[in-house]
């Protein structure tokens, strides 16, 4: 095997990959979504994909978009961004980066800057223009939290496992 630069993938791709291995775990049918959270050493520090709470059973609570409130899944289901921030046990996540496959929402972006990540770099960003996308983003800028848009290289990766 020869050692050529195109032999490797990015950083960027890389961690990426890892964000939408992470989506596949979520068993919401509409939205999956996966998220790294990576050291400014290029470190893999925690991982989360939107689900319900640990001990909350996906066959128990809603998956649905539509309905009552205690009918679908909001009231119940945590985001990959909050999910890889409490899933890290190892102290402060100060300056570091998220990887995320969806644009987070108000509310993961309040926790993205209240545990101190300086970068998030997304895949996606469907809902750009609702409300809490655009709360969002006032947020992240004014916290002076940088976002920038994942280009893909246009790789075909493949895994077998």
């Amino acid at each position: 095997m020869t050692n050529k630069r195109e032999d490797y993938i990015s950083w960027d791709e890389y961690f990426m990959g890892v964000a939408a291995l992470s989506a596949m775990r979520s068993k919401d049918p509409g939205t999956q979504v996966g998220a790294c959270i990576v050291s400014p050493t290029n470190k893999i520090l925690s991982m989360g994909y939107n689900g319900f709470p640990i001990g909350c059973s996906d066959d128990d609570f809603p998956w649905n978009r539509e309905g009552a409130p205690l009918d679908n899944k909001y009231f119940y289901s945590t985001h990959s961004e909050l999910n890889a921030i409490l899933n890290y046990r190892g102290g402060s996540l100060e300056n570091c980066k998220i990887y995320v496959t969806l644009f987070p929402c108000n509310e993961c972006a309040k926790a993205i800057i209240q545990c101190g990540i300086k970068e998030i770099v997304y895949a996606c960003d469907k809902y750009a223009e609702t409300d809490s996308v655009i709360a969002s983003k006032r947020m992240l800028e004014a916290a002076g939290v940088k976002y920038t848009y994942y280009q893909p290289s246009g790789r075909k990766i493949e895994l077998n496992v």
